[in-house]
């Protein structure tokens, strides 16, 4: 997420965090390069100029020159400033009225409202253990229906069931009837979407908001249109009163244009973040998180919390148990890794939250590594149990059968034997000598391709 911002202003920071002093000259200098380095990541031109603005007057104040390290003093204005222009905290949902809370989702066709209903459904039924229900409006879009009733059976929510002959707001009073009939908590609403704004489509929506007199009334974007996603946004801002915006699609974003210009151009809050189709890839939205992100610093504490959520915890204490007795991995507990990270996004989305390690999410996103990482699992599922837990058995006949069962070659396989035995010989390092430094300079290793290809699925023990 934010691939491209985060190289550009990494670049245009490393020159200034190295200085011994602050000057308006070596500010000037930076400022023009993170400058273009927004400018390139389609943020609009005017929350460019009060961004740089506000930074170089922080920046020329007399505390910031004196301080003992102004290079990182620099480098913290400009995450504050950042912070301050995504919304400085989280906003959550306000659903602190008479049940049910209405929760009405707007947007252009193809932004991934629907899908997002499913989403926020799914996200207030987990963590908020609300009961929702969700019905759709759209009567335009051939199978808009059908698809919700398929994403709310998916998500376990409850479903009202509309028609295309009927009137948005006769769906809409009758789902809400419906929901008070049966003590729902929550009724997502989701409304039609056209392919640009236009007359009729804001007429009715307007006619819907006030049927309903929605609690929430969320803008659904998709933060690949970058600057453009800001400026449609403010377009339904000025007709509706909207209370947040969901920002989706943002791991096909690289650029970031939309993550900072929408707060600023709209005045209304960015409450989530969508980031793949699986129903559970909905985050609340952290500015202070995303700027540590963007700025290269990580994410660590948006990491703890998804793995308290996704990961099988007897699993992680098992291989716990085995790495504190000293014992080799094997290829059960590479497979469990596999699975455990797949469940918290990939390796991409692991190395992104962890601080300093940007660029390797990047290698981790290459064609390659994503190739070897399929390869490696393929000849996993090709062992039997005793040889996955026994990979020393693991000979002869028995490589030719688990590559020929892989639709691989033994050097293949050899590779993978081989990656085996560094991630156990780097277990009991760190076990031995507390190296999480020499673990990490294996990863590295492995990585950059020193270790016979790409980063092992078994690379983070113990998650």
């Amino acid at each position: 997420m934010f691939e491209n911002l985060t190289e550009r202003l990494g670049e245009s920071l490393r020159g200034l965090t190295g200085q011994s002093q602050l000057t308006e000259d070596n500010i000037r200098d930076t400022l023009r390069e993170v400058r273009k380095a927004l400018l390139e990541a389609d943020v609009a031109l005017s929350v460019v100029k009060d961004f740089t603005e506000q930074v170089k007057e922080k920046a020329l104040g007399a505390e910031v020159l004196k301080s003992i390290n102004p290079g990182q003093a620099f480098v913290k204005i400009v995450n504050d400033e950042m912070i301050h222009v995504m919304g400085d905290s989280n906003v959550g949902l306000d659903l602190a009225v008479k049940p049910p809370a209405v929760i009405m989702m707007a947007g252009l066709q193809g932004a991934g409202k629907t899908t997002s209903v499913g989403k926020l459904a799914r996200f207030l039924k987990e963590r908020e253990k609300k009961k929702v229900m969700v019905v759709s409006a759209d009567v335009y879009r051939p199978a808009a229906i059908d698809q919700l009733a398929t994403v709310a059976k998916e998500v376990g929510a409850e479903f009202f069931p509309s028609t295309t002959d009927q009137d948005p707001v006769a769906i809409v009073n009758g789902a809400l009837d419906e929901a008070r009939r049966r003590y729902m908590d929550v009724l997502i609403v989701d409304t039609a979407g056209r392919l640009a704004i236009d007359e009729a489509m804001m007429a009715e929506i307007k006619r819907l908001h006030s049927a309903i007199n929605p609690a929430e009334t969320l803008f659904v974007v998709d933060a690949m249109t970058g600057q453009d996603a800001a400026n449609t946004a403010k377009a339904f801002g000025d007709a509706l009163p909207l209370t947040g915006v969901i920002l989706t699609k943002t791991d096909g974003d690289s650029r970031g244009g939309a993550a900072l210009s929408v707060r600023a151009i709209t005045g209304k809050p960015i409450k989530f973040i969508g980031s793949g189709e699986k129903s559970d890839a909905l985050e609340l939205f952290h500015p202070e998180r995303i700027a540590s992100r963007i700025l290269g610093m990580g994410d660590v504490l948006s990491l703890v919390e998804e793995a308290e959520r996704k990961l099988d915890k007897s699993k992680a204490e098992k291989l716990a148990k085995k790495f504190k007795k000293g014992k080799a991995m094997d290829f059960e507990d590479m497979k469990d890794q596999f699975q455990q990270m797949r469940n918290l996004g990939g390796m991409t989305s692991l190395l992104d939250k962890l601080p300093g390690l940007g660029q390797m999410a990047q290698m981790a996103q290459d064609q390659k590594s994503m190739k070897q990482m399929k390869h490696m699992e393929a000849l996993i599922d090709s062992m039997t149990p005793d040889e996955r837990r026994d990979p020393e058995m693991i000979k002869g006949s028995r490589k030719r059968r688990i590559a020929h069962g892989a639709g691989l070659d033994i050097p293949d396989l050899n590779r993978l034997l081989k990656q085996q035995k560094m991630m156990a010989k780097m277990m009991k390092k760190m076990r031995t000598q507390g190296g999480m430094k020499q673990m990490m300079r294996g990863m590295q290793g492995m990585m950059g391709g020193g270790g016979g290809g790409g980063m092992p699925p078994g690379g983070f023990p113990g998650m």
